[in-house]
């Protein structure tokens, strides 16, 4: 059986502005400052080419910090986490502190929505953590 191929990206945006991976230190404060006390908008495609349900549309959802100063940010940098992180932070590291409020999916802010991710397996027809769901249901 031939098995589809999974993609899926990340990116942050606020004011209309995408927040990529930061390049250097100057970058990554500049995108936190801007985020700092403000929600912003988590988009995230995912897609299996070979499935039945092939690209998704993208998803969006919402993520706040609190005020961060720049002397925060900075150590934050210094960590090394944000260097290749779209908006130059990581929900699921140590920037899980500056996560004031975060709405929708968990995973998918993460980098790889998983619930999505195990939807469009099951319906390319790939098994995928031996649960039940991953089979057909018995009519």
């Amino acid at each position: 059986m031939a098995l589809p191929v999974l993609a899926a990206d990340t990116t942050v945006v606020v004011d209309e502005m995408v927040c990529g991976k930061p390049a250097d230190e100057g970058e990554s404060l500049a995108m936190l400052e801007r985020l700092s006390g403000r929600t912003h908008q988590v988009l995230y495609g995912r897609g299996a080419r070979g499935s039945r349900r092939g690209e998704l549309p993208p998803e969006r959802e919402r993520g706040a910090l609190p005020d961060l100063s720049r002397a925060e940010c900075s150590a934050y940098w210094h960590t090394g986490e944000p260097r290749d992180k779209a908006g130059g932070y990581a929900v699921q590291g140590r920037a899980a502190v500056f996560i004031e409020r975060l709405s929708g999916s968990y995973s998918g802010v993460m980098g790889l929505p998983l619930f999505e991710t195990a939807e469009l397996l099951r319906a390319a027809g790939v098994p995928y953590c031996g649960t039940a769901r991953a089979r057909e249901p018995k009519r």
